[in-house]
């Protein structure tokens, strides 16, 4: 699964640290969900996609025989 979180975050002009503190996660949390080495929870998802205004779906793009 790949996400767009960096490329949302960079596009608002948001830090990874502000991202961090709005969804009450750490900055570690946020790197490793941007460079794929963690796959958010649903619940995680779902508070990120509400922060962007956006769906799940348009944030974590699965990707068949992942």
């Amino acid at each position: 699964m790949t996400n767009r979180i960096a490329q949302l975050r960079k596009q608002r002009h948001i830090s990874q640290a502000e991202l961090a503190d709005s969804l009450e996660v750490t900055r570690q949390t946020i790197i490793s969900l941007e460079s794929g080495r963690y796959n958010a929870s649903l619940l995680l998802a779902h508070k990120i996609a509400r922060y962007f205004g956006l769906t799940i779906e348009e944030i974590f793009l699965f990707e068949e025989g992942s």
